[in-house]
Parts: structure tokens; C-alpha cells; sequence
């Protein structure tokens, strides 16, 4: 299979990568806005300069390609400062990706979107069917992006796939991935770096978390997963699992003593008990309807997470 991953030196993008490569019979295309030829995290893997203003450029990294996986995007903070970028990018560059890669006979594009499409603040049982109204320009521009590839699939255009993906965390394949701004990976950096954790947020709101293995494994799950199966083509990907962020500073901070003997303070800045949100379900049981499971290796990604910190920036 020829799978065109683009963003594909990012966060998210890398680990994907690397997942897929596993697969011998797999061809990974990374796409990617940065002019460089190579990568030693994955050599294997044919890298492919995107000029997202040119439709023929678009459509020439779609020869051949059988799933498009759409990882590339702006991030929440970039999105607020530039709403008029965030519209471009991730919903107008979008939209021409994905009529590249309909005019090229691509078999399946799947569109990385986000939880946040749901509310700023996520609460209670979430599923794809509740209600849609977050007007942040990050998750807006993503429900504009949705909402062309949902088109072309229920018009049998492409075999169209969109991912609200919640809140994911592990160590990234490249140190320079645009991913320690993530609370889980800003806290791990932190308590490498300095001996302690600082929690800057005040809110103590309840969050999805899934690890970057399971977002990989239901990534490909949903790239083979028969047409028949994918209805409308939406689905929720969560952890099932939604601690507070002290939970996860605390749960940190044993795992880094457990591996380095370190003891890690926790500090708090000025934490609103009384925000804690005291229910969230982010459901998942349309993907899981289709028989995938979630496997439990939520200490190896900390672990994991942590060695990668301790190897970059504990020096």
C-alpha cells in the first residue's frame, strides 16, 4: 500500500510513520512543507516537498498514492492569532488535496480533525452525533475541512474518513516535532529539565488522553477498514481514560522516579478546585464497533516519553 502522510515530520505524523513502516508491504510518503531529502528516524521513507498554492503540485504527490492520510495543520495558539490562515489552511488547503487526490483515483483520504470541534471545554458522554459549537477559528477551519471530505464520501467521490482525535501523548520520533507546548510533554520536559512540574493552567477540567500507540493503531485500523464499514466516515478516537492534569503530573512523577530515582516536585499556580469537571466520556464505541480495541500500555508511553526527555535535554 502507498500511503502519502502528510505533516509527516510532525508529532503525530512521525510516530504514524513509523507505525505504518512496520508493515513491509507498506510505501511511506511523507509530505512536508520543509526542503530536506532525508530523515534518520525513517530512512526508508520517500519525502516529498508539498506547495499547498499549487494544484498541480498537489496532484503530482498523488500518483500512485492509495490512502492519503491528511495530518497537516495549524495549531490552536497559530489558528487564534491568524483566523484567516486557519481557514486556509485547514480547510481550503484541504479541499485541494482532496480534489488532488479524487483527480488521481486515490482509494481513501483520512482527515485528521479534533475533539475541540465539539466545545472548548469537552464534558459529559460526547459522541459523533452531539452537537457541534466551538466557533474557535482552530475548530471551525477543522469542521470546514470535515465537513468537504464527509461531502465527497457520501457522494462516493473518495472513500472519506474524518478523525476527532482528543488529547494524545508519547515521545515523538524527531526532538524538533512542534509538540512540547502538549501538556503531557511540556510536563515531562519540565521535570527533566528543571526538577519539578509546573501546572499553569488554573482550570482543573477533565481530558481525554490516548496514547500516540493506539492513535497509530486506530489510524490503521480505519485505513483497511472495509467501505461498508465506515457509513458516514466520522469517528470519535479517544483513550477512554480522563484524568485532570495534576492526575497526570502525579502519575508523571512516580513513573520518573520508578526509571530515574528522581523525586519530582509538583507546583500549582493558582488551581481552581472547584473547576474540576466531573464527568467526561469521550465515546468511541462507533470505532470500536468495528473491532478495534484499545490495548493498555499507557506506563510504556510514559516511559517511553520520559527516556526520550531524559536522552534530549537532561544533559
Amino acid at each position: 500500500m502507498r500511503i502519502l502522510v502528510t505533516g509527516g515530520l510532525g508529532y503525530l505524523g512521525g510516530r504514524l510513520a513509523q507505525y505504518l513502516a512496520i508493515d513491509k508491504s507498506n510505501t511511506i510518503i511523507l509530505g512536508t512543507r520543509n526542503r530536506i531529502t532525508s530523515i534518520d528516524w525513517l530512512p526508508q521513507a520517500r519525502i516529498v516537498n508539498i506547495l499547498w498554492s499549487s494544484n498541480t503540485e498537489l496532484e503530482k504527490i498523488c500518483i500512485g498514492v492509495d490512502v492519503v492520510i491528511h495530518l497537516a495543520g495549524m495549531n490552536a495558539n497559530d489558528c487564534s492569532k491568524d483566523p484567516l490562515s486557519a481557514l486556509q489552511v485547514n480547510s481550503l488547503a484541504t479541499s485541494r488535496l482532496l480534489q488532488s487526490a479524487i483527480n488521481q483515483n486515490v482509494k481513501r483520504f483520512v482527515y485528521l480533525s479534533s475533539a475541540h470541534v465539539y466545545d472548548s471545554s469537552l464534558k459529559g458522554k460526547i459522541t459523533e452525533k452531539s452537537a457541534v459549537k466551538n466557533l474557535h477559528p482552530y475548530a471551525s477551519s477543522h469542521k470546514a475541512g470535515e465537513d468537504a471530505v464527509t461531502f465527497a464520501h457520501l457522494r462516493g467521490e473518495i472513500e472519506g474518513v474524518v478523525v476527532r482525535l482528543s488529547n494524545s501523548f508519547g515521545a515523538p520520533a524527531d526532538i524538533n516535532a512542534n509538540c512540547w507546548s502538549l501538556v503531557t510533554n511540556d510536563l515531562c520536559r519540565q521535570a527533566i529539565e528543571y526538577g519539578k512540574m509546573t501546572i499553569k493552567d488554573s482550570k482543573m477540567q477533565r481530558r481525554d488522553f490516548i496514547s500516540l500507540t493506539n492513535f497509530c493503531r486506530a489510524i490503521n485500523h480505519l485505513i483497511r477498514l472495509p467501505n461498508a464499514q465506515l457509513e458516514n466516515g466520522l469517528f470519535n478516537i479517544g483513550g477512554e481514560w480522563t484524568p485532570s492534569i495534576i492526575d497526570v503530573a502525579t502519575i508523571l512523577s512516580k513513573r520518573i522516579y520508578k526509571l530515574l530515582g528522581k523525586k519530582i516536585d509538583i507546583a500549582a499556580q493558582s488551581l481552581n478546585k472547584n473547576s474540576i469537571t466531573l464527568s467526561l466520556d469521550y465515546d468511541i464505541s462507533k470505532v470500536k464497533s468495528t473491532n478495534f480495541k484499545l490495548i493498555n500500555n499507557r506506563n510504556d508511553e510514559f516511559d517511553d516519553l520520559i527516556r526520550f526527555c531524559n536522552d534530549s535535554f537532561g544533559g
